[in-house]
Protein backbone atom coordinates (compact mmCIF):
# COMPACT_ATOMS: atom_id res chain seq x y z
CA UNK A 1 0.00 0.00 0.00
CA UNK A 2 1.25 3.38 -1.02
CA UNK A 3 1.83 6.06 1.43
CA UNK A 4 -1.00 8.45 0.60
CA UNK A 5 -3.72 8.58 -2.86
CA UNK A 6 -5.68 11.68 -4.02
CA UNK A 7 -8.51 11.28 -5.88
CA UNK A 8 -11.33 13.90 -7.15
CA UNK A 9 -14.65 12.83 -6.12
CA UNK A 10 -15.97 14.06 -9.42
CA UNK A 11 -13.74 12.14 -11.09
CA UNK A 12 -15.51 9.02 -10.02
CA UNK A 13 -18.54 7.43 -11.73
CA UNK A 14 -22.11 8.02 -10.34
CA UNK A 15 -23.56 4.70 -9.58
CA UNK A 16 -27.30 5.91 -9.19
CA UNK A 17 -29.08 5.63 -12.35
CA UNK A 18 -31.76 8.61 -12.38
CA UNK A 19 -31.57 12.24 -11.35
CA UNK A 20 -32.75 11.95 -7.22
CA UNK A 21 -29.65 10.97 -5.82
CA UNK A 22 -25.87 10.96 -6.96
CA UNK A 23 -23.50 8.55 -5.13
CA UNK A 24 -20.13 8.17 -5.67
CA UNK A 25 -17.75 5.96 -3.83
CA UNK A 26 -14.28 6.06 -3.31
CA UNK A 27 -12.85 3.46 -1.05
CA UNK A 28 -11.46 1.60 -3.59
CA UNK A 29 -9.69 3.90 -5.43
CA UNK A 30 -7.87 5.34 -2.36
CA UNK A 31 -6.31 2.09 -1.58
CA UNK A 32 -7.12 2.33 2.10
CA UNK A 33 -7.58 -0.54 4.50
CA UNK A 34 -9.61 1.40 6.91
CA UNK A 35 -11.62 4.27 5.28
CA UNK A 36 -14.38 4.29 2.55
CA UNK A 37 -15.01 7.69 1.25
CA UNK A 38 -18.26 8.49 -0.34
CA UNK A 39 -20.39 11.29 -1.42
CA UNK A 40 -24.43 11.39 -1.57
CA UNK A 41 -26.56 13.71 -3.49
CA UNK A 42 -30.23 14.12 -2.90
CA UNK A 43 -32.75 16.06 -5.09
CA UNK A 44 -34.50 18.79 -3.23
CA UNK A 45 -37.77 17.33 -1.23
CA UNK A 46 -36.29 13.33 -1.84
CA UNK A 47 -37.11 11.38 0.90
CA UNK A 48 -35.68 7.69 0.92
CA UNK A 49 -37.93 4.73 1.73
CA UNK A 50 -35.68 2.13 2.13
CA UNK A 51 -32.61 2.53 4.56
CA UNK A 52 -29.71 0.58 5.18
CA UNK A 53 -27.21 -0.86 8.07
CA UNK A 54 -24.27 -2.82 8.72
CA UNK A 55 -22.94 -6.05 10.65
CA UNK A 56 -20.10 -4.77 11.69
CA UNK A 57 -19.57 -0.97 9.90
CA UNK A 58 -19.19 1.91 11.68
CA UNK A 59 -20.25 5.39 9.81
CA UNK A 60 -19.72 9.06 10.63
CA UNK A 61 -21.73 11.27 7.83
CA UNK A 62 -21.05 15.14 7.52
CA UNK A 63 -23.66 17.81 5.91
CA UNK A 64 -21.66 19.36 3.44
CA UNK A 65 -24.87 21.31 1.76
CA UNK A 66 -28.20 21.88 1.84
CA UNK A 67 -30.37 20.69 4.74
CA UNK A 68 -32.50 17.53 5.35
CA UNK A 69 -33.17 15.03 7.83
CA UNK A 70 -31.71 11.19 9.12
CA UNK A 71 -34.07 8.44 10.04
CA UNK A 72 -32.07 6.47 12.99
CA UNK A 73 -33.82 3.13 13.51
CA UNK A 74 -37.45 5.05 14.39
CA UNK A 75 -36.12 8.74 15.42
CA UNK A 76 -35.88 11.71 13.02
CA UNK A 77 -33.01 13.91 13.06
CA UNK A 78 -32.88 17.31 11.54
CA UNK A 79 -30.14 18.15 9.69
CA UNK A 80 -28.05 21.12 8.39
CA UNK A 81 -24.68 21.93 6.85
CA UNK A 82 -21.58 21.21 8.78
CA UNK A 83 -23.90 18.54 11.06
CA UNK A 84 -21.86 15.25 11.77
CA UNK A 85 -23.64 11.93 12.44
CA UNK A 86 -21.89 8.54 13.55
CA UNK A 87 -24.66 5.72 13.53
CA UNK A 88 -23.62 2.49 14.86
CA UNK A 89 -23.54 -0.42 12.34
CA UNK A 90 -27.27 -1.84 13.56
CA UNK A 91 -28.47 1.26 13.03
CA UNK A 92 -31.01 1.47 10.00
CA UNK A 93 -30.61 4.56 8.29
CA UNK A 94 -32.39 7.04 5.55
CA UNK A 95 -32.03 10.43 4.23
CA UNK A 96 -34.69 13.13 3.24
CA UNK A 97 -33.05 16.00 1.47
CA UNK A 98 -34.66 19.63 2.56
CA UNK A 99 -36.28 22.18 -0.17
CA UNK A 100 -32.44 23.07 -1.63
CA UNK A 101 -31.64 19.15 -1.35
CA UNK A 102 -29.05 17.63 0.63
CA UNK A 103 -25.15 16.65 -0.08
CA UNK A 104 -23.52 14.20 2.66
CA UNK A 105 -19.66 12.91 2.65
CA UNK A 106 -20.57 9.56 4.20
CA UNK A 107 -17.25 7.60 6.12
CA UNK A 108 -17.00 3.78 6.77
CA UNK A 109 -14.72 2.41 8.87
CA UNK A 110 -13.21 -1.37 8.07
CA UNK A 111 -15.88 -3.66 6.55
CA UNK A 112 -15.83 -7.43 5.30
CA UNK A 113 -14.18 -8.15 1.65
CA UNK A 114 -17.38 -8.40 0.55
CA UNK A 115 -19.20 -5.42 2.48
CA UNK A 116 -21.79 -5.81 5.21
CA UNK A 117 -24.67 -3.44 4.61
CA UNK A 118 -27.89 -4.44 4.12
CA UNK A 119 -31.04 -2.43 2.89
CA UNK A 120 -34.07 -2.00 5.04
CA UNK A 121 -37.24 -1.50 2.45
CA UNK A 122 -39.97 0.59 3.94
CA UNK A 123 -37.94 1.76 6.64
CA UNK A 124 -39.40 5.80 5.85
CA UNK A 125 -43.57 5.27 5.52
CA UNK A 126 -45.50 8.23 4.55
CA UNK A 127 -42.82 10.08 2.72
CA UNK A 128 -41.88 13.23 4.89
CA UNK A 129 -44.01 12.08 8.25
Amino acid sequence: MSRFRKKNLMEIDDLFDGPEIEMRFARKYLDSEHLGISLFRYAPGFTATDGHHHEVQEEAYVVLGGSGRIRLDDEVVELRRWDVVRVAPETVRGFEAGPDGLEVLAVGSDKPEDGDGARDPDRWPGQGD
